[in-house]
Formats: C-alpha cells, sequence, structure tokens
C-alpha cells in the first residue's frame, strides 16, 4: 500500500497538528512504499481521537495512546503532551528509542523536521536506491545513538526493523553478535505484547532484507526467548548435497534474498514472506523414514506456522493462507508427475501462484537452482490452457460431444 493517511489527514482537516514520526517519516522521505501500519505524532487528546475515529482501540503505553484500522492499514496514534506542540518539532522523550528515528514530517505542510541530524545518512540511503548499484553503504551505527531509559526488548525489535528496512548487505558479514551484545545492559523491561510483536515482524518481513533483523534477533536472544518455532531451526542441519547454506534457519533467511517487491517495486507480500519464515518450520519436529530425512515436515510445519501465528494475532484468513502454502510447499516439485486428481484441489486455489513463488525462492536458495520452478510452471499453465478449453478436461483428455458445455 502507498501513502493511505486518511485518518492523519482527517485530523489535519478538523484542526489538529498532526506528524509522522519514525519509520513512517523516513519511508515518506526515501519514497517507499507504507508498512501496513504508521507511527502518527498528533495534538488531538484521547478524548477527540474517539469523537472523530470510530472503532479506536488502545493497544497499550508501550506501543501507542491508540490506535485504528482504515483501508487495510493501522495508524498508532501518540497523543503529544500540551508542552510538547507537533509545530516544533523537537526531539520528543517517547515514541522510538533511537536518535536514528527522530525524524518527522507535518502532514499539514508536507515539511520534514531532521532534529537529529540524520539527513546524510537518508540522503545515503536515497542515492543509493536511486543510483541502481545496490552497492551498500559502510554501515553506519545506529546503535550509539540508543536513548536513556530505552527498554532493551523494544530497541532490538526497533534495531532489526532499522536493519531490515534501512541497511543492505554490508552488515551481513559482521557486526550482529558484536552489536546484540551492546544491548545486554539495557533493562529489559516488560515482555512485548503480541501486537507488538506482531507489527514488528510484519514490518521486517515486509522490508528489503528481513534476514538481517531476523539475523539480529536470533543473535540477541529474543527469537529463542518469544519466537522458539524459529530460533529452534538454527540447530537442524540440512544435507550439504543440496543446501549450501548448511542448515534450516540459513536457508530460510537465504530465501528471501529471491523475493520480487510488489509491482510497485517498493514492498513486499506479507503471505509470501511469512510462508517463506515458516515453510520448513517443521523440520525441527520431523523424523526420519526410509531415505526421507525430514518425512511430513510440511503436515508438521503448517501445525507449527498455525500455533505461531494465533498467538501472535495475526488475522484468522491470513493464517489460513500461509498454512496453505507451508502444507502444500513440497507439491509444485512434484506437479509436473502427478495426475491431476491428486493435485487439482490444490492448484485450483487462487493462492497457487504465490505457492509457486515460494517454491522459486526455496529452489534458488539452493544448488538445484530455478529449473524445477520452470517445469512446474509450465505444468500449471498447461492446466489452465486445458481448463479454458471447452473440448478438453482439466486434464487435456478430448471430450465427447455430450460432455461439451453449451456456449
Amino acid at each position: 500500500m502507498l501513502y493511505e493517511t486518511a485518518l492523519p489527514d482527517m485530523l489535519v482537516s478538523r484542526g489538529f497538528s498532526v506528524r509522522l514520526r519514525g519509520f513512517s517519516a523516513i519511508d515518506r522521505y526515501l519514497d517507499r512504499g507504507d508498512l501496513p501500519f504508521i507511527f502518527v505524532d498528533t495534538g488531538a487528546g484521547l478524548s477527540d481521537l474517539a469523537r472523530h475515529i470510530e472503532g479506536l482501540r488502545f493497544p497499550g503505553a508501550a506501543l501507542a495512546d491508540a490506535a485504528a484500522e482504515s483501508g487495510g492499514q493501522t495508524c498508532y496514534f501518540r497523543c503529544l503532551d500540551a508542552d510538547e506542540p507537533p509545530s516544533d518539532f523537537r526531539a520528543s522523550a517517547g515514541g522510538h528509542g533511537f536518535d536514528f528515528l527522530d525524524f518527522y514530517q507535518d502532514r499539514k505542510t508536507g515539511h520534514f523536521a531532521d532534529p537529529r541530524g540524520i539527513y546524510p545518512r537518508l540522503r545515503e540511503i536515497l542515492d543509493r536506491e536511486r543510483s541502481k548499484t545496490g552497492t551498500a553503504p559502510e554501515p553506519f551505527p545506529w546503535w550509539e545513538g540508543i536513548r536513556a531509559g530505552t527498554e532493551r526488548r523494544r530497541a532490538l525489535l526497533e534495531g532489526a526493523l532499522i536493519l531490515s528496512r534501512y541497511c543492505g548487505d554490508g552488515y551481513r558479514s559482521r557486526l550482529m553478535e558484536e552489536v546484540a551484545g551492546l544491548f545486554g545492559r539495557l533493562p529489559d523491561g516488560p515482555p512485548p505484547r503480541e501486537e507488538e510483536q506482531r507489527l514488528f515482524l510484519t514490518g521486517i518481513l515486509c522490508s528489503p532484507h528481513p534476514g538481517l533483523g531476523l539475523d539480529f534477533l536470533k543473535a540477541a536472544g529474543f527469537a529463542g526467548e518469544f519466537w522458539p518455532e524459529l530460533a529452534v531451526l538454527d540447530n537442524v542441519d540440512h544435507s550439504k548435497e543440496f543446501h549450501p547454506e548448511g542448515n534450516v534457519w540459513k536457508h530460510t533467511m537465504e530465501t528471501f534474498r529471491y523475493r520480487k517487491p510488489a509491482a510497485n517495486g517498493r514492498t513486499y507480500d506479507l503471505v509470501l514472506s511469512l510462508g517463506l519464515l515458516l515453510h520448513d518450520a517443521g523440520k525441527a519436529l520431523a523424523g526420519t523414514e526410509g531415505s526421507r530425512r525430514f518425512s511430513g515436515h510440511a503436515e508438521l510445519g503448517a501445525r507449527t506456522a498455525r500455533r505461531f501465528l494465533e498467538r501472535l494475532g495475526f488475522d484468522p484468513a491470513l493464517t489460513g493462507a500461509v498454512c496453505y502454502l507451508v502444507r502444500n510447499h513440497m507439491l509444485p516439485a512434484a506437479l509436473p508427475r502427478l495426475p491431476l486428481k491428486r493435485v487439482e484441489e490444490v492448484i485450483t486455489s487462487p493462492l497457487f501462484p504465490a505457492l509457486l513463488e515460494l517454491y522459486r525462492c526455496d529452489e534458488s536458495s539452493s544448488f538445484k537452482g530455478p529449473d524445477g520452478y520452470y517445469e512446474s510452471s509450465a505444468a500449471y499453465q498447461l492446466y489452465l490452457k486445458h481448463r479454458r478449453n471447452p473440448y478438453r478436461s482439466a486434464d487435456g483428455k478430448k471430450r465427447g460431444k455430450k460432455d461439451i458445455p453449451e456456449r
């Protein structure tokens, strides 16, 4: 989704001061697509928000004073104190834990404010993206601007999103464990609520480099503490014959490198990204059956995925879609050789093109390469061609005259 600001702009139209902050303002400056959520500061009080916004809810002070959904996006509102007018854009004492996130956009004027001087870093990111070279800049020390009183768990989530969204592969070969260790001196704070975990995981997965953020959370112990279904994959070895990455965690992170952005070129599909994240989650539970080392891991993975996504409060429809991908992620490899009656229920799903995309990313991250994907795609296209032909059945057999539907 691009630049959905219906609720903030409605508040502006009714005379309230409004600014986007942190990730949301930075994304506007960089001309990025919006995340499925935006962070908003406003001079409106809670009573004002309740009066003007239907469905207002209160997710907890650690996340926001109030939240509301609009157009498939969640707005998280922070009501500014009376002595902190948005018009002065001075650094605030709350709302985020890093100086790097001290960046704002006034929704009335469209002007940006940069009280901490992060503009050179943003220009560096923007210039790299516009040059199309993909060359990562020298890693900048975003972690040095941690604010006093910031809690470790929230700082780790924000740091993971900074890495995933704004840092290139220059970070991949260094710093993860070293930087993660620096956060050990911060107070833990309370465990993040499910909505906060879901919000940041969504942001990480919808960003260009989710592997960076997830590696960081694993190195810092956050994944082991809150997402053990994922962290355990680092202990599951893969066969070097097919997977040069070495274990299931590394293989999973590698699959993200082969995702394609959406048509707008700025965002990544959340269902596909969650499917990639969880597609091999069952391997930690699967046993060996004959020559099959991870027997039944797709079915086991679908159950693990459902528990994980439901615990974090993901939408039931999204959860069902991800479980479809995980449960069936082995099928595309066999599609050219299976009879239609074995696979028709799966390939008639509107999610099947996403399943093929998952298969492409999965295969591309291994020694196998994309040849199997092309073969399976050709088989799927042939099925679609036959299905459109009234003179043939879906498996390509000629119909008798009595079986041909009237046109």
